[in-house]
């Protein structure tokens, strides 16, 4: 078994991965021992309340936890430079969603529909209140749906020997995870952005960083 998965990506991805994981973990949940009695800001906006409540897109919601298996294992079987560039970046983006959940904690509770008027309405409406029940209307600025798609898309563009469709489709499906985030209100539009920018900073982060160590050699 163990080699087998060190066939699909090398024991550095594999070690990457779970450091990934641990911090996921530390960033989303972990900061609610510091906020869960702290004021929750909205950062809603006029569009915001415009926007459609369309629980068709939970599909897409639940669909980005199979985009980031399969963003992420092709990430990890890429050069070494582009596994390090991307997933050290990711954990500078995490960092800095943690340092946002903790000085800035949102809510979006306001543009939510109740889970009891989710029961009867359908398969969609079921699965979104389900999601409803286990993920509370905090944690939102950055969005970590947002994040990790977008680590999943830039990677695409990083690797070498990709198709040219997997690079088409990780952007698809980036784009329809954003949609989705604001379409079933588990998040605001600037928490789109957020996810983005908190990537862009990483990579810059870790760019200067190797260009520095560069230098210094």
């Amino acid at each position: 078994m163990k080699k087998y998965m060190l066939k699909i990506i090398p024991t550095y991805s594999w070690v990457m991965l779970t450091i990934i994981l641990i911090v996921n973990y530390i960033a989303y949940f972990g900061s609610r021992i510091f906020t869960s009695g702290l004021k929750h800001y909205s950062l809603i906006n006029s569009l915001d309340r415009k926007l459609p409540f369309l629980s068709f897109f939970i599909l897409f919601y639940l669909l980005a936890y199979l985009q980031w298996i399969i963003g992420f294992v092709m990430i990890g079987r890429g050069r070494r430079e582009v596994v390090f560039q991307m997933f050290i970046g990711e954990l500078i983006a995490k960092g800095i969603a943690l340092v946002c959940f903790i000085l800035l904690p949102t809510t979006v509770k306001e543009i939510r529909p109740g889970i009891e008027t989710l029961g009867s309405g359908g398969i969609w409406n079921a699965l979104t209140g389900l999601i409803y029940s286990m993920d509370a209307a905090d944690n939102g600025f950055p969005s970590i749906h947002c994040l990790e798609s977008w680590v999943c898309f830039r990677g695409a563009l990083k690797l070498d020997k990709v198709p040219r469709w997997y690079v088409y489709t990780m952007l698809g499906m980036t784009l329809l995870v954003f949609a989705s985030t604001v379409f079933v209100k588990q998040h605001a539009l600037v928490d789109i952005v957020g996810g983005v920018a908190a990537v862009e900073i990483g990579l810059i982060i870790y760019s200067c960083f190797k260009g520095r160590m560069r230098d210094q050699k």
